[in-house]
């Protein structure tokens, strides 16, 4: 199992001897294309930087006739592909912030702030109101968000238990609040 490790190691270390040969002889010609494929300097050098590991990753085959024409072509894939990655990434952060801003901003602080007044009183009520494997499960399941399993596992159950007890509970939690309704 050494002797492959070492092959490894060795055709790694032949890679980046061949990319640093490639970019001692044509790195000029490779900065000057990506410069003029994104016009700004401080993403061209990053993406001179990315083609230098990719050259390594992915060497220049030895049989080439015309090994700037394949550079142009490798470097024009490299920069698309960054560009597909930078925009995946922006439309995935602008995703994030619209859902985030969205869960935000559904309510004014205030309103909010009575919400999780009004949760924490409904959770007491049922602390009280419930036996307390019942409201045990409850809370777990719905204040804390678990899971069925996590709730079992907590309790020292198993998860058909954690059913019927969270079924039985609210099926009272609804009859006690219908009941407070009519009153």
């Amino acid at each position: 199992m050494p002797s492959l490790r070492v092959g490894k190691e060795d055709e790694s270390s032949h890679n980046v001897e061949y990319a640093t040969e490639i970019f001692s002889a044509h790195g000029e010609f490779i900065f000057a294309v990506i410069r003029n494929q994104v016009g700004d300097n401080s993403v061209a050098n990053d993406l001179f930087q990315d083609f230098f590991l990719s050259l390594v990753s992915r060497p220049v085959p030895r049989d080439i006739q015309n090994i700037k024409s394949y550079l142009y072509k490798a470097i024009i894939n490299d920069i698309v592909d960054a560009t597909r990655r930078v925009e995946r990434y922006k439309t995935l952060m602008h995703k994030y912030a619209e859902f985030i801003d969205y869960s935000i901003n559904k309510s004014s602080p205030e309103d909010a702030l009575i919400k999780t007044e009004e949760i924490s009183k409904m959770f007491k009520v049922i602390g009280a109101q419930l036996p307390r494997s019942e409201a045990k499960a409850i809370t777990y399941r719905f204040q804390n968000d678990y899971s069925i399993k996590e709730v079992a596992k907590k309790m020292n159950v198993d998860s058909r238990s954690v059913s019927r007890y969270i079924s039985a509970g609210l099926s009272k939690v609804r009859q006690f609040f219908n009941n407070k309704k009519g009153q």
